[in-house]
């Protein structure tokens, strides 16, 4: 174990994922979210089989049992399919940064569940770490609520919405990564399972509704969009995921969800001087509180 390469790890995998949320959402006000969610799957999917034959000579993880591949397939279904397309129309009408701050509550949200669903008890400083997460992302929801009226206040209060069921399909698919992956499945091999059954699901309802030709062609609209897909999908679920792998096994969990979880502090910048967004001290702070709640749940 090395503890700074995990942190390292765990540090690179935030910024990382402060860029593929951002190209996410330049290509989702493009092409929209839902061809951005069916294309990010199939190449996400072929990066991930590549570094499966690479490191372990073989396509798919043939070791996998019946009742992994089950669970796994459900989480990738319930995260990547459900969950992140209400993420990806977050991002297009709220924008990355408050998406992604309401993507940092997945975790509590799994705590929560899993204290009933798993008897996994929280104590006194997990459950005060819930409580700060909670009230600093209602601070940044405050803050922003208030710089706007009419349509687009509706529209930022379903964009809300959308990240809120965002983080619980992300939770819902933690729990189901971690019944499904036990403790003898390779974590890359675990995410293998989850994105080509997130794949396949989507491209399947795509082709039962005749859209797939549809969403060929917003693809070749856009150029721009294409290659915002392509690197979002190699920063994000391919090459962000496995870091976040070294991540966890160099150092502790606490410390690495806590680094990794920086994301919507470097999302601060990104969406003050790219996507032009108004904001005050409150959301800053709001932010901090609660990604100090999330650092007091993990590190407790």
């Amino acid at each position: 174990m090395n503890p700074r390469l995990g942190a390292l790890a765990a540090l690179t995998t935030a910024l990382l994922w402060t860029g593929t949320s951002t190209l996410f959402t330049q290509a989702g006000r493009r092409v929209g979210s839902v061809v951005v969610n069916r294309a990010r799957l199939l190449l996400a999917a072929a990066f991930l089989t590549l570094a499966h034959a690479a490191i372990y000579g073989e396509i798919f993880p043939l070791h996998a049992t019946p009742m992994q591949w089950l669970w796994l397939s459900a989480s990738g279904v319930v995260g990547l399919v459900l969950g992140d397309a209400l993420l990806f129309q977050a991002f297009v009408w709220i924008g990355p940064r408050i998406s992604m701050l309401l993507m940092s509550l997945a975790p509590l949200m799994a705590a929560v569940i899993s204290w009933f669903a798993l008897d996994e008890r929280l104590n006194g400083m997990q459950i005060l770490g819930i409580g700060l997460a909670l009230g600093g992302v209602a601070l940044v929801i405050q803050d922003r609520g208030n710089a706007h009226g009419g349509g687009t206040r509706q529209r930022f209060s379903r964009g809300v919405l959308f990240g809120l069921g965002a983080a619980l399909g992300q939770a819902l698919g933690l729990i189901g990564s971690k019944i499904g992956m036990g403790e003898t499945l390779p974590p890359l091999s675990a995410n293998w399972i989850r994105m080509v059954a997130a794949a396949s699901v989507i491209w399947g309802w795509t082709g039962a509704r005749g859209e797939t030709k549809h969403t060929i062609e917003r693809l070749r609209t856009s150029a721009p969009a294409r290659l915002f897909i392509l690197g979002g999908a190699f920063t994000g679920p391919f090459l962000g995921v496995w870091l976040s792998l070294v991540a966890i096994q160099h150092t502790t969990i606490g410390v690495a969800s806590t680094l990794m979880g920086l994301t919507p502090i470097f999302l601060i910048p990104v969406g003050r001087f790219i996507f032009q967004e108004r904001f005050g001290w409150l959301a800053v702070l709001g932010t901090l509180i609660a990604m100090t709640g999330v650092a007091l749940l993990f590190l407790t």
